[in-house]
């Protein structure tokens, strides 16, 4: 996939997706609570909600038929890395393994960084992810050039997804730290960028909690913190901090806190939740250093009242070179090793991802907005298990749509098999002769 790729193109069914299109009627849905339902969007709302085949399109609005799909409030990222995703192969070290004290000469290329940055949105947004919260890296001796490409990534993304960067320094305390406390403060007055930090990588962690704290205090944005979370005394501190502070906070991955004692990790969970700080957990594993591992502890922190998303991550990386990507994986190892119900595990993704990154709030209702995901399947554990198939709706249209074909050769077998539907297709020689197609 190019960073100049075009615009999905229409559903087959003739659906109209473009710029222009002000309505689209999503009909004969099924829902989480098992209901069949036409769903008419107008504009970046949804507007009305009816029984399957009770709504018509607006007129000259476009129609696209869901029958077999279970339709969801669209997820979204909260905890993606932009300026390394899909740069496995790139020669160098680690990108987050590297000293932070302008040692690093490795040159950073930032029309490769945009390059890279666009296709990982792309493939995200493929997967139903319409907002995203991307760290990137800001450095002494390398400035704001990866944050430029990812925000050139943000402007030629519109009207398909939404990208908010994380502008995200290491050291910020002492005389060392003077550089990167300025990068940083001139990264959030370009608007639109949250206030970062890895703390666990500075010599002094409390101090640049309170530099990064202080910077979005300034200036009225949220901070999002990328730590393990294993210090007690420093999540007090962060606590303490945060409660006085106006915009959200947030940390994570925080598989640290997973390795702390029971009753440790259980006061400092109370003392995040009492402070408001959301903590954002990745399933598929850490994402900063290399090997880095682990998954925080999602049900103690539920348990404590704090309030739990989940994200992807390393997107094949120096760090993970197999990640995916995509937030229903996530959702699938939640319920599947996190001990989460699918319903739990999909509001990971979707409803408190969206609270974490500042969006409203979206139900299959009349008035929501129009973020939705269309999967085929009828169930949600089904869904998770296997999500292929998919449609995606942000603002009202359709900006992707995924579809994956499985083929059986004739047999009693296959014969056999649960299909949504069947075509015929001519021979191919020496392949399988003429069988059933499944959409999955």
């Amino acid at each position: 996939m190019s960073a100049d790729r075009k615009q999905p193109q229409p559903p087959e069914d003739g659906a109209a997706t473009g710029a222009c299109a002000t309505s689209l009627l999503l009909s004969h849905a099924r829902l989480a609570d098992g209901r069949a339902v036409d769903v008419r969007l107008v504009g970046d709302r949804i507007e009305a909600v009816g029984t399957a085949g009770s709504l018509g399109p607006v007129a000259g609005g476009a129609r696209v038929d869901l029958t077999g799909h279970l339709l969801l409030p669209a997820p979204a990222e909260p905890h993606a890395h932009a300026d390394t995703a899909l740069s496995a192969d790139s020669p160098g070290p680690a990108p987050y393994d590297v000293p932070y004290d302008g040692s690093y000469d490795v040159p950073c290329d930032g029309e490769e960084v945009q390059r890279r940055a666009t296709e990982a949105a792309l493939l995200q947004l493929g997967h139903g992810a319409t907002a995203l919260r991307a760290h990137v890296r800001i450095a002494a001796g390398r400035g704001l050039t990866s944050l430029d490409a990812v925000l050139r990534t943000r402007r030629s993304l519109h009207g398909l997804g939404e990208l908010t960067p994380v502008a995200v320094p290491r050291l910020l305390t002492g005389v060392a730290g003077t550089e990167e406390r300025a990068l940083l403060r001139d990264a959030v007055r370009r608007g639109g960028v949250v206030a970062g930090g890895r703390p666990d990588g500075d010599p002094d962690p409390a101090g640049h909690l309170e530099a990064v704290l202080t910077v979005a205090a300034e200036h009225g944005v949220p901070a999002d913190l990328h730590t393990e979370g294993d210090d007690p005394v420093w999540l007090a501190r962060l606590a303490a901090m945060a409660g006085e502070l106006g915009a959200g906070v947030t940390i994570g991955p925080c598989a640290g806190l997973a390795r702390l004692p029971s009753e440790v990790a259980g006061r400092a969970a109370e003392r995040l939740a009492a402070a408001g700080v959301a903590v954002v957990c990745l399933p598929q594993g850490g994402c900063g250093e290399a090997g880095s591992r682990g998954v925080a502890p999602v049900g103690l922190l539920r348990a404590a009242g704090v309030r739990v998303a989940a994200g992807s991550g390393a997107l094949r990386d120096a760090a993970n070179p197999v990640g995916r990507g995509d937030p229903l994986e996530a959702a699938y190892l939640l319920a599947s090793q996190g001990g989460l119900a699918p319903e739990e595990a999909y509001g990971a993704v979707s409803a408190e991802a969206r609270a974490v990154l500042g969006l409203p709030e979206v139900r299959v209702e009349a008035g929501f907005p129009a973020e939705l995901l269309a999967v085929r399947g009828e169930r949600l554990a089904g869904v998770l298990s296997l999500a292929y198939s998919r449609i995606v709706v942000h603002r009202g249209r359709v900006v992707a749509r995924t579809s994956a074909v499985r083929e059986y050769c004739d047999s009693a077998a296959a014969l056999d098999l649960p299909r949504q539907a069947r075509t015929k297709r001519p021979p191919e020689p020496g392949g399988p002769q003429a069988g059933p197609v499944v959409r999955s």
